[in-house]
């Protein structure tokens, strides 16, 4: 992939041979193997054929088709901002400005899992939010969350060979059982995964969502002390539930839901860090951290503004999980780097492509007020 401005240090110069065997040495720190190891084999570094984020980013046109101008995943979805209300108590932890007592400006991003722009809003349909934080001192903090408490699959590898797995079969329009078993027998932490999903309570509206990162971090605060953390929004909104086995009202009713409360008054969510302890598993979204981890509410998201694709500045932007401010970095999960290599690859082709109108207009929007 071409590097983009936001890709992490060095994401496009060309590793020496000899780094994987430096790697497996121990010469490195943990953390820095795993994700050079990562950046090499996203980049195609070792040879030809591996898997590239150009492979990945065509996987997701082969799903769901070409639409220009569109993200590759996460394609439908409208722009919010607001503020970010530090309360200070994050600054025990990190010692970035965002967790100081203060306001910081928010741009984000709603969205749907997969590439279709134009796909019928489903209730257990993955919902996404992308953010950007932008405080004063000038270091933007961006982050993608869903509503899932963890991730179906533990790699990028793995990432890959499931979205192989669920392409339709032309002559029947749906997955085939054999591929999709053969997968799943190879990778039980999936399976695992889907019991924990399977069982949790999916909420009416993108409103009500409670969003996680999943993806765990490390925090530095201004004592050089560093903490394994997890963050995610909670509702300030009240839970509903989705009513099971109703059809939708129209194809974009979340959509529709969602630019009606808005403009009504503004939502709000908290972001709660969850502090891992010894023996957490940092390079696994697959797995939970135990409920009894500290969590730790260091501030108020309001949105309190809704625009279409059209108009929104949060459709320009790359929310790249890499890009972090002083006081935040990457842990040893392999799939932060993944996510930033395929993100720069998906905002390369669309920088690129004639867009034609979104599903979410600007009349829709301006209906909605």
């Amino acid at each position: 992939m071409s590097t983009h401005p936001n890709a992490p240090a060095g994401a496009g110069r060309p590793r020496p041979r000899y780094a994987g065997t430096v790697a497996r040495v121990g010469l490195i720190g943990v953390i820095l193997a795993a994700l050079a190891g990562a950046f090499a084999y996203l980049g195609g570094w070792f040879t030809p054929d591996d898997l590239t984020p150009a492979r990945f980013t065509d996987a997701f046109e082969q799903i769901d088709g070409v639409h220009p101008g569109f993200r590759r995943n996460h394609a439908k979805g409208v722009g919010v901002s607001g503020v970010f209300d530090g309360n200070g108590q994050g600054a025990r932890l990190s010692k970035a400005v965002v967790f100081r007592p203060g306001r910081v400006p928010v741009v984000g991003r709603f969205s749907l899992t997969g590439g279709d722009p134009y796909v019928a809003d489903m209730p257990d349909t993955v919902r996404g939010l992308g953010l950007q934080f932008s405080p004063p001192d000038g270091e933007t903090w961006r982050t993608a969350m869903i509503n899932l408490p963890v991730f179906p699959v533990r790699t990028p590898e793995a990432f890959y060979e499931r979205m192989v797995a669920s392409e339709p079969d032309p002559a029947t329009g749906k997955p085939d059982p054999a591929r999709m078993n053969a997968f799943l027998a190879r990778h039980p932490e999936t399976a695992q995964a889907a019991l924990v999903l399977k069982g949790r309570p999916v909420s009416s509206g993108f409103e009500n969502s409670t969003f996680h990162g999943l993806n765990a971090f490390r925090f530095t605060n201004s004592a050089g002390d560093s903490t394994p953390v997890r963050w995610l929004m909670t509702p300030a909104q009240p839970f509903e539930a989705a009513t099971a086995g109703a059809a939708p009202r129209d194809k974009k009713y979340l959509f529709d839901a969602l630019i009606a409360k808005i403009n009504r008054q503004p939502l709000r969510w908290h972001l709660v860090v969850v502090i891992g302890q010894p023996g957490d598993p940092t390079a696994d979204a697959t797995m939970a951290w135990p409920d009894e981890r500290e969590k730790v509410d260091v501030g108020t998201l309001t949105l309190d503004r809704v625009e279409s694709e059209e108009t929104s500045a949060a459709t320009g932007i790359n929310f790249d999980p890499l890009v972090l401010p002083a006081g935040m970095a990457p842990s040893d999960d392999p799939f932060l780097s993944a996510r930033s290599a395929v993100y720069s690859r998906s905002f390369t082709r669309r920088a690129g492509e004639m867009k034609p109108p979104s599903a979410v207009t600007p009349a829709d929007v301006e209906k909605g007020k």
